[in-house]
This record gives structure tokens, C-alpha cells and sequence, in this order.
């Protein structure tokens, strides 16, 4: 099963017509089956904003949530919302039980940063951050490209099986050492998580005003979707669920690549929100 979505629900401009904020996300789940939180990366998330999320979506629908900054070492030192990493995996995982019991959570997505190269003492750190997260579905996203390296990378994939992890296939500009390749391989049996980063090039390494927005402004091409319906088809032969997320969030393109990959692939999704059943 594929499933095709975007990272957050605010800004598909092409969604929303006259729609409020708080809105948004039902209208959302109309057109996907699936989102990304990414609130959660930024803060963890109070309990009752899970609550009003899984409230106002179909049963069927399903969030993948990012891991709180700290927990992938994004704040580079000790955090000074938690006392210690214990007490910040703690209240992550306490935040997203309304996801678990509604049985809404597809992942929880640790991306570490472009710094985190593919080391012995951050393999021990990955090691560390499976094994407090327990049993839930753990995805593991690398921005550093070392991990994907000739010599390294059928270790990284070996080692993620071995651990439980969701490999994260990335499709992302190749820009140095802070990007990794589209390694199409799966490396949990049940999920497999796609994130669509668009191909940005110069907006990806780029260090002024509005880093994150210059980043993801990418639309992709026909060609390039195309391209990618077949590796998804691939990955779906290896995984029982395929969940991908476009990112290219900054122009308001992200939405309308995924609604086109949803015809390329000719899926007809059950469960959307009643207002468009039949919509595709």
C-alpha cells in the first residue's frame, strides 16, 4: 500500500479556499491519508493538540510525527526544557499516546543533522535513541552522506534492519556532504518512509533570511514524478506500506506534486473525509 501525503497541513495553498487555520487539517484529510507533523521537532507537543488532530480526522488517517530536536542532537549541547534525555524521550513519547491509541501513528521520524556523520560514537547515539523509544515504529533519516558511501553503505542498511529501523529514502539535491543519495531500499518489512525534499540545489546549502523556506521551493517535474512512481512501486514489492511525504512545502507545490503522483499511480484512496470521496 502506498500512501501519498505532505509534511504539515498549513501551507497547500491550493487547498484551501477560503478556509480557516484551524480548519485546515480537516480539509487536508479530505485529499490525503496521511501528514508529517513537524510542529513536534520545534517543541514537544502538548497531549490535547494530539487529541483535537486525531478528533478531526478519518479513522484511517495516519501521522508521522518528527522527533523532538533534542532527541536527535540538533540543540548540539544539553536542552534546557528537559533536565536530562531520560525525562525529554519521556514526555515525547507521553505527548503522542493519543496517536498510538487511536491507532493513527505510522512513525516517529528521527532526522539527524548534516553534521551526524556515520561514527562510531554517533552509532552508539542511534543505538541509544532505539532503544529508549521502545517498541514504537522509529524511521531513521541521515543528512549526512557518509552514511550512504561506498564503504559504509550496505553496513547502514544492515544495521538499521538489525535495530528495527524505517529507513527514510530521501530524494533531496546533491549538494556535498550535507545530503545523502536516493538509496531505494527498504529495511523494515511492515513500513518504509519516502520524503520528498525537492531539488533546490542553491537553496539548500543556502545560509541567509528564511533558510527553510528557500531550501524546499521546488516543484517537481512530470519526469521527475514519473520517475519516482516507479521506484515507489519498487519499494512497495519490499515493504508492506509505503508512505511518502512531500516537503517542497515553500511555493505551495507540494500538494499539487502529490495529488499528480496519486493519478501516476492510479490510486483510489477509502477512508478520505466524506466531502471528497471519488474526488481522484
Amino acid at each position: 500500500m502506498i500512501s501519498i501525503g505532505c509534511t504539515s497541513w498549513g501551507d497547500h495553498f491550493s487547498l484551501y479556499k477560503n478556509v480557516s487555520a484551524k480548519d485546515k487539517l480537516k480539509v487536508y484529510s479530505e485529499h490525503f491519508p496521511i501528514v508529517e507533523v513537524d510542529a513536534s521537532f520545534y517543541a514537544v507537543q502538548p497531549i490535547k493538540n494530539y487529541e483535537k488532530w486525531v478528533a478531526e480526522t478519518p479513522e484511517t488517517f495516519g501521522f508521522t510525527v518528527k522527533a523532538y530536536q533534542g532527541m536527535t542532537g540538533h540543540s548540539q549541547g544539553e536542552d534546557p526544557h528537559f533536565s536530562n534525555e531520560k525525562e525529554m524521550f519521556e514526555a515525547f513519547k507521553e505527548s503522542i499516546q493519543p496517536l498510538l491509541t487511536a491507532g493513527k501513528l505510522r512513525a516517529v521520524l528521527c532526522q539527524f543533522p548534516p553534521w551526524f556523520k556515520c561514527e562510531r560514537p554517533n552509532v552508539e547515539r542511534l543505538k541509544r535513541c532505539r532503544e529508549m523509544l521502545g517498541d514504537l515504529p522509529c524511521a531513521l533519516e541521515f543528512r549526512h552522506q557518509s552514511w550512504f558511501q561506498q564503504d559504509f553503505r550496505d553496513r547502514t542498511l544492515a544495521f538499521m534492519k538489525e535495530q528495527q529501523w524505517i529507513h527514510t529514502v530521501c530524494d533531496e539535491p546533491q549538494a556535498g556532504e550535507g545530503s545523502v543519495p536516493i538509496v531505494p531500499e527498504a529495511t523494515h518489512p511492515e513500513r518504509t518512509l519516502v520524503r520528498m525534499h525537492g531539488r533546490n540545489k542553491e537553496g539548500w546549502v543556502y545560509k541567509g533570511e528564511n533558510r527553510k523556506a528557500v531550501r524546499c521551493l521546488y516543484r517537481y517535474s512530470e519526469e521527475e514524478l514519473q520517475e519516482w512512481g516507479k521506484r515507489l512501486q519498487f519499494l512497495a514489492r519490499q515493504s508492506e506500506h509505503v508512505d511518502v511525504v512531500f516537503n517542497n512545502n515553500s511555493g505551495g507545490d507540494a500538494a499539487d506534486n502529490a495529488r499528480r503522483m496519486i493519478k501516476i499511480l492510479e490510486i483510489d484512496y477509502d477512508g478520505l473525509a466524506p466531502s471528497q470521496l471519488g474526488f481522484f
